[in-house]
């Protein structure tokens, strides 16, 4: 094979029935299962999910090749869908939709059957890196180890029980405390030896993914933790062709940040300042009162302007740039959450301007399209043979991650074009570069 030939990649097939593991069934998960539920009944649209909604082109302009994603490449359907996971609180899913508030009764109702079939299994917990909740529905006995053995084996027993043909796992759950690798997360032998000791470097949400690991499940990581961030994981994902991706849902105020932020850079125009605030009142907001669980979430959050408009090379208009961010718990609000962004901007000739955008948004609503995606997706890629860091998902995380020695890509639509050239990789179809240059006389005989 030639330096600049590429391998043919090979996509199996999604036959029989996928499993969706979640690690936290709240919010997020309840919303999501609930729109599933309702989708393949025909009583809603599963509205703001690229896998079933969204198109691809195929091909020249010209040739008006635009199939949906789901006709494109070969996902799972909704109706081969399987629901489970963990959670500290007993709830089914009828009762944990209740509890949330995200749907309306009229809208739960008609699957309060289906919803009240699907309950949680017993959570991996920490007090240490969960400071403001507490639930009944924990195991509590046993080392780290142990729980992770118990972890592997619910894995089993769900695909057996289900009859499924694949697993994938989608950590829905709270922000844990600020962490950072340490010696215990270099190798898989210092990480197994950590859980044996019951180390308190190892957070719950990394339990969960090396269960999922160790069972040949691709792990998506929708909150801020440290997680599948470290070397360990990393290489074991790789070696073992194991998909793993993260982190953090892209949901509001950083969403519009994506969209917003490279617009003003692609027409050069200066920022001097970009101050956030965040109102929730939903068990994540809760959560993140606590100044531990805040550091993580904040530390998402901020890198996203840094990345994207690149102060080191654009000085004038970025270098003195001040952003903060602040989250403050609001019960009232629930999982409504409002996004308050003040934009000090300045353009030709220095001169000031300044954009205000206040998005009152809704946090699950937004999150839930992503909990599918990124479950057929991921489960797309493992059918691929992809192993390790799956970067082409960028398009849904805050944080996403990406190789060691390179920068993640923030730009929202740098990150579809990303998607989709993979897509189309993988379908041995021309990947789009958009400069149309191949429509006009340009080139001299």
């Amino acid at each position: 094979m030639s330096k600049n030939s590429k391998p043919k990649l090979t996509v199996k097939e999604a036959t029989g029935k996928l499993g969706i593991l979640t690690p936290g069934m709240g919010a997020v998960a309840s919303t999501f299962i609930a729109g599933c539920i309702a989708s393949r009944k025909g009583l809603s649209k599963p509205l703001g999910s690229l896998t079933q909604m969204g198109r691809i082109r195929i091909g020249k302009r010209t040739e008006g090749k635009s199939p949906l994603v789901k006709e494109y490449i070969s996902l799972t359907s909704l109706e081969n869908l399987e629901f489970g996971g963990w959670d500290i609180f007993s709830d089914n899913m009828y009762e944990a939709c209740k509890r949330a508030a995200v749907l309306k009764p009229e809208d739960i109702e008609p699957i309060k059957e289906e919803l009240s079939a699907i309950k949680p299994m017993k959570a991996v917990f920490s007090e240490k890196y969960i400071q403001r909740i507490r639930g009944e529905n924990i195991i509590k006995e046993g080392t780290l180890w142990e729980k992770a053995q118990m972890l592997r084996a619910d894995i089993q027993n769900f695909k057996k029980e289900k009859n499924c043909e694949r697993v994938v796992m989608v950590w829905c759950g709270s922000t844990e405390a600020y962490c950072e690798p340490s010696e215990v997360h270099m190798t898989m032998e210092a990480f197994e030896a950590g859980l044996k000791a019951d180390s308190d470097k190892i957070p719950p949400s990394q339990v969960y993914a090396y269960a999922a690991l160790k069972e040949g499940v691709p792990y998506a990581n929708g909150a801020p933790n440290l997680t599948v961030d470290i070397p360990a994981f990393v290489k074991y994902s790789t070696e073992h062709r194991v998909p793993i991706a993260g982190r953090d849902f892209k949901t509001g105020q950083t969403l519009m940040k994506t969209i917003l932020a490279p617009g003003f850079k692609v027409r050069g125009l200066g920022i001097k300042g970009w101050y956030s605030i965040n109102i929730l009142g939903n068990r994540d907001g809760e959560v993140l009162d606590h100044p531990d669980n805040f550091k993580t979430k904040e530390v998402s959050k901020l890198g996203v302007l840094q990345t994207i408009l690149q102060p080191e090379l654009y000085p004038e208009q970025y270098g003195d740039l001040y952003h903060k961010v602040l989250i403050n718990y609001y019960p009232p609000r629930g999982d409504n959450k409002e996004g308050w962004d003040n934009i000090d901007i300045f353009g030709w000739m220095g001169y000031d301007m300044q954009i205000k955008v206040n998005f009152l948004c809704r946090d699950s609503i937004l999150a839930a399209p992503l909990v599918l995606d990124l479950a057929l997706f991921m489960d797309l890629a493992g059918r691929t043979g992809f192993g390790g860091i799956q970067e082409w998902l960028s398009f849904y995380f805050k944080a996403p991650q990406v190789k060691e020695g390179l920068y993640p890509e923030h730009d929202i639509f740098i990150q579809s074009m990303k998607l989709k050239n993979t897509l189309r990789a993988m379908k041995g179809d021309v990947e789009i570069t958009h400069t149309g240059l191949d429509y006009y006389d340009y080139y001299q005989e």
